[in-house]
């Protein structure tokens, strides 16, 4: 399958089941609501070493908020229900809590219940209250600027990580180029995060490593320095890849967001330096999501 030049590989991007949930965080402006919830946010590209994987998802009107104050919608994943919860509580207490005029509430009904600010009421030493709003709890938690405002509990769903795709270019600046261009267009599309610096990795990696120590190493294959010396998937020509990695609440999500994403890097097509699109394959060792590329092109 070639699109404008570029060509897509036959082959899959491998993905694995996760929980995930949606906050939604508020302030007295969206400055503020944004200041927190990137806070929120940080240190949360990988599950490998960070714990969670955690996104920014869309600001939010006032009309779409509980407090009818603007907003960010936030989704946060992880391996398990357990892992989620202790995240969530953590990164609710030190990056919602401390935040100036913040409020935290839940964005998702899901199939169970964890805690939200079931917990954090803890810090009110005695002088927190909760009121019951449409059968749901709420807790006022007096702090030095007024009150922090918290739903208790919130919604855990099923959820997708680790759909991707790569981007082969000529060189580091077309290729950023065209991953900018990708971003832009899959942040438009709902359920999804791209959960690395700007939505973009450029040190993709593969299963497994030579050092016992380490779960997950470099994709040589596809890093144009390491040519001569490993099997390499890269043509003469490329010189730069850069990974764009996908979490979502479904599989459909993800491929939404995988198919918006492809076209616009192949609008910029050979034209810009783009060659090929790739995926991160590992012959089904990494989990049972497979989204083939052409298919979704097709």
């Amino acid at each position: 399958m070639i699109i404008n030049g570029v060509t897509i590989d036959e082959t899959f991007a491998e993905a694995f089941p996760m929980k995930a949930t949606r906050l939604i965080i508020t302030a007295h402006n969206a400055k503020w609501a944004m200041i927190s919830a990137q806070a929120f946010t940080g240190f949360a590209t990988s599950v490998i070493a960070c714990g969670c994987e955690a996104g920014i998802e869309r600001e939010l009107d006032g009309n779409e908020t509980p407090d009818g104050r603007p907003g960010v919608a936030v989704l946060i994943f992880a391996m398990g229900g357990k892992g989620l919860a202790k995240q969530v509580e953590t990164r609710s207490g030190q990056c919602v809590l401390t935040s100036p005029t913040s409020a935290l509430f839940s964005g998702l009904d899901g199939e169970k219940d964890m805690p939200l600010g079931q917990n954090l009421r803890y810090f009110g030493d005695g002088f927190q209250i909760s009121k019951m709003i449409d059968g749901k709890r709420y807790w006022r938690i007096p702090v030095m600027d007024g009150e922090f405002l918290t739903q208790e509990k919130t919604g855990v769903t099923a959820a997708v990580g680790g759909g991707n795709f790569l981007v082969l270019a000529e060189s580091q600046g077309q290729a950023l180029a065209a991953c900018e261009a990708a971003i832009e267009e899959m942040r438009k599309i709902p359920n999804v995060i791209m959960p690395f610096p700007g939505g973009v990795v450029r040190s993709g990696s593969k299963v497994g490593s030579k050092y016992k120590a380490l779960n997950a190493s470099t994709n040589d294959a596809f890093c144009p320095t390491l040519k001569g010396q490993t099997k390499s998937e890269l043509p003469p020509e490329c010189e730069s890849v850069m990974e764009i990695v996908i979490d979502g609440l479904t599989k459909e999500d993800i491929d939404e967001a995988m198919k918006v994403g492809i076209q616009a890097v192949c609008g910029l097509g050979a034209a810009q330096g783009i060659r090929r699109i790739s995926a991160g394959n590992y012959g089904g060792k990494l989990g049972p999501f497979h989204f083939h590329l052409q298919e979704i092109m097709a």
